[in-house]
Formats: C-alpha cells, sequence, structure tokens
C-alpha cells in the first residue's frame, strides 16, 4: 500500500520571506506594520498555483449544479412536483459522507495511473472521467418519461464530484503555504463560480436555443444536447491535470499489514485532530457543521422558486447564472483579500451575518411577483454575501488541517459542512408546499442565527500552531 512520490525542492512549503499573514485558525489579526503591501498582496493572483487551483476550479464547480441547481429546473419543468425535487437534493449527501472514502483517496494507489500522474492528480482523472461519463448518461435519459435512470447517474456524478474534491482540496493545501491559502481558495472559489455560470446560464442558454418552435414547453432534446455540452466541458479540468506537477508529497512508509493500513489510513487522521485540538474540537466541528447552512437549505428551492414565478430560462440565467455568479466572484476576490489584511475569523463572522441576512430579501422577492429588477438586487446581495463567505471559510477549514493528512481531514470538515445543511434541504419541497415560499426563506435566514455565536466562541480560541 506504499508509494514514492518524486522528491522536491525541500523548501517547497516555506513560507517565502517576509511573508507576514498567519491564517492558521485563529491566529491575530495581522497588525498594521505585518500586513503586506496591496501589490504584494495581489501578486500572488497570478502565480502559477493560483492559476492552476482556477482552472481546477472550474472543473470543481461544474458537477454541482448539474445535479442539484440546473437538475432542479429542469425537474421541474418536466413536471416533477417540489416535494420530490426536495427529496432527491439528498443526491447531495454523497458530498456529506466523503469522509468515509477519504482515506483512501489519501493514501490508495490507482494501479497504472498512480505511478504516471502521482497520487493526487491520478484520482483527479479518475474522478473526472466518470464525471463525463454520468453527465453524458444523464442527457440520455428523459425524467419526464422514467426518473429513476436520471438519478442513478446523478448518484454517480455527485459520488465522483465528492472524490474529485477530496483529492483536489489536498491538492491546493499542498501546492502553497499557509499565507497562500486564502488566495489560492479565493482562485478555487472564481473557478467555481465560473463553472457554475456555465452549469447554470450555459446550460439555460443551450436549452432555450435548442429548442423547437412551437414544440411544447418541455423538450426533453434541448436538455440532452445542453447536458452533453457540459460533459465535454469537464476536459478543461482534464486537461489542467494533466499539464499540471504533482505537489510535493512525503513518501509513505509501507504499512507492514492491513491493520495498521487502517489505523494510519482511518484512525490516524481523526485522532490528529483530536489530539491538537483537545475539547476545542466540539466547538470546531459545530461550526463547520452549521456555517453554510442558511444558503445550502434555501438554495434547493431557488429554481423551482424561480419557475414557479413565471421568469423564463433567459431571465434566470442572465440575472442569477451570470450577473449572480459575477458578484459571487467579485465577493471571493474580496473574502480573500479581506482575509488576508484583516484575518480569517473576522471575515468569517462577517460573512455568517449576511448570509443569514440575505435570505430575508428572498421572502420580500416573492411578494414582488414577476419583478425583474427586484431579482437583480437580491441575486447580487445573495452571491456577494455568498462568495465573501465561502473564501473565508475554506481558509479557515484549510487552517484546521495537519499537512500529513490533508485528504482525509479536509474531507471530513468540508462532509460536515454538508450533511446536516443537506438533510433538512430534503424537506425544503414539502415546507414551500406546507406553508408557501416568502416563509421558508424567512425560516432559512434564522437558521443562521446560532452560527454567530459559534463564530465568536471559536475566534476567542487560542489555536495550537498549524504542522
Amino acid at each position: 500500500m506504499s508509494e514514492t512520490i518524486p522528491d522536491q525542492p525541500s523548501d517547497s512549503r516555506k513560507p517565502p520571506p517576509h511573508s507576514g499573514v498567519n491564517l492558521s485558525a485563529n491566529a491575530p489579526a495581522p497588525s498594521p506594520a505585518d500586513r503586506p503591501g496591496w501589490a504584494q498582496t495581489l501578486r500572488v493572483y497570478l502565480e502559477a498555483p493560483t492559476l492552476r487551483m482556477l482552472l481546477l476550479g472550474f472543473s470543481a464547480g461544474l458537477p454541482l449544479l448539474l445535479v442539484f441547481g440546473t437538475l432542479s429546473f429542469w425537474l421541474r419543468e418536466a413536471g416533477v412536483d417540489r416535494t420530490t425535487i426536495g427529496f432527491l437534493s439528498w443526491v447531495g449527501l454523497a458530498y456529506g459522507f466523503k469522509w468515509v472514502w477519504a482515506p483512501l483517496v489519501d493514501r490508495l494507489p490507482i494501479p497504472i495511473l498512480t505511478r504516471l500522474l502521482g497520487r493526487r492528480r491520478s484520482w483527479l482523472l479518475l474522478s473526472q472521467t466518470v464525471i463525463m461519463a454520468s453527465l453524458v448518461g444523464m442527457a440520455l435519459t428523459d425524467p419526464k418519461q422514467s426518473l429513476m435512470p436520471v438519478v442513478w447517474c446523478a448518484l454517480a456524478v455527485a459520488f465522483a464530484s465528492a472524490t474529485q474534491d477530496i483529492a483536489l482540496d489536498a491538492f491546493r493545501i499542498e501546492s502553497a503555504d499557509t499565507p497562500r491559502q486564502a488566495a489560492l481558495a479565493a482562485a478555487y472559489q472564481t473557478g467555481y463560480r465560473i463553472a457554475m455560470i456555465w452549469a447554470g446560464a450555459g446550460v439555460l442558454w443551450i436549452a432555450a436555443r435548442a429548442e423547437v418552435p412551437n414544440a411544447g414547453a418541455y423538450q426533453h432534446g434541448a436538455w440532452q444536447t445542453a447536458y452533453l455540452a457540459m460533459a465535454a466541458s469537464m476536459l478543461v479540468g482534464m486537461l489542467t491535470v494533466l499539464f499540471s506537477p504533482e505537489p510535493a508529497a512525503r513518501v509513505l512508509a509501507p504499512a507492514r499489514n492491513a491493520a495498521e493500513w487502517l489505523r494510519t489510513a482511518l484512525v490516524d487522521p481523526f485522532a490528529d485532530f483530536l489530539r491538537r485540538y483537545g475539547k476545542q474540537a466540539a466547538l470546531i466541528l459545530g461550526l463547520i457543521a452549521v456555517y453554510r447552512i442558511s444558503d445550502v437549505v434555501m438554495g434547493i428551492m431557488a429554481n423551482p422558486f424561480y419557475v414557479d414565478m413565471g421568469y423564463t430560462k433567459d431571465e434566470v440565467a442572465a440575472v442569477t447564472k451570470i450577473y449572480g455568479v459575477i458578484m459571487t466572484l467579485v465577493g471571493a476576490f474580496l473574502g480573500g483579500v479581506l482575509a488576508m489584511r484583516f484575518g480569517v475569523m473576522r471575515v468569517l463572522m462577517l460573512g455568517a451575518v449576511l448570509s443569514a441576512a440575505t435570505n430575508l430579501l428572498f421572502a420580500w422577492l416573492g411578494s414582488r411577483g414577476h419583478d425583474v429588477q427586484a431579482l437583480i438586487f437580491v441575486v447580487s446581495a445573495d452571491n456577494l454575501s455568498s462568495g465573501i463567505a465561502s473564501a473565508a471559510f475554506i481558509a479557515y477549514l484549510s487552517s484546521l488541517t495537519n499537512i500529513n493528512y490533508s485528504a482525509t481531514q479536509y474531507a471530513l470538515f468540508s462532509s460536515m459542512m454538508l450533511l446536516l445543511p443537506k438533510f433538512l434541504a430534503g424537506y425544503s419541497g414539502v415546507y414551500v408546499d406546507a406553508y408557501g415560499y416568502s416563509n421558508f426563506f424567512t425560516a432559512t435566514a434564522f437558521l443562521g442565527v446560532p452560527v454567530l455565536l459559534l463564530v465568536w466562541l471559536a475566534s476567542r480560541m487560542k489555536s495550537p500552531p498549524r504542522p
């Protein structure tokens, strides 16, 4: 079960001279004297690891909407009821349980591929291939005629996408020193959101253009064309993997038996986290579990909401999938810069406040009817807030990991981030059918209130130094 990673320069993980910023979980905000200049701060976005993370972020962001947001629009247009759409969001629980197989991705070599590409890139390429094949399967199936094949293909996309996330998170963490993690997180989010423009607006735009005039409101052929185009778009990530260097990694000692391998792969990563944080671990895990709960629970019903409010494919594509995502990119960039300048925990609190508050705007939007101008305003505020929160949260999660177990520990954190929210989101359709959209959006805003207390408590913790 061992593998050898080519030697890298011994100082490949050392921070550059005068890097000046410590983004460990509870590091104090940098003092004005220690803060890097704006030019030095912005220059990190032009470095090769940051640019690679932009392209790999695209590969990571592409599958998500295709099995959640855009799929819910497709299913609603095909006549699938809101309750069923809500329960189908449980496909996303694959992301919530990825920590189960993360140790395999962290340590298990893939025959031939790992020898040729290295540990991280081999798992990235394999998962991307499965995503592409499964998207083709979704494209060739009509949910109006048979829903289950679409569900099975969506499950395959979700599991492969979660596996890609495991390998990619480790790839990102191992590709740069701690001070640059916020910038890599921002670049990742930028690529991720660009992919969401393509997987959101692009799908709707392609489907709208592929429709045959006067052939009915729902046409499977149009959606088939759109999803085949999305499958081909996975080539961006696959080519990036092939032309990227394998990040520096330590040689894994061979396990003497299966029990020792299970201990080092499964037990040690979790024991390391509990040992380093002790009683504080419960608070950290609680914060991770609920930080994005407002956005995730609300997001499942966003596209059915747009359909039921009478917005067209072109309107949704232009406002929510292009303009809105651009605002998220601005928020991600701003969040990364603010985290480097003022510390992660302060921006984490700002993101928590904004994420909860902007859900109330959707409740207001539900009372406006078909109002495109109001939609633009609400989507702008919501996506800007989401970008700030996401960049800070990714940097926070990265700061908690031990480089020796980066894939497994980050998978645990990011899985916990989605597990409870995705479970609650499964009942979102039932709630909307019973109480209406406005009450639903208001309720999701109040879900974010406990998050503020947890961020405040976490900011007061004394964090151990990152290994």
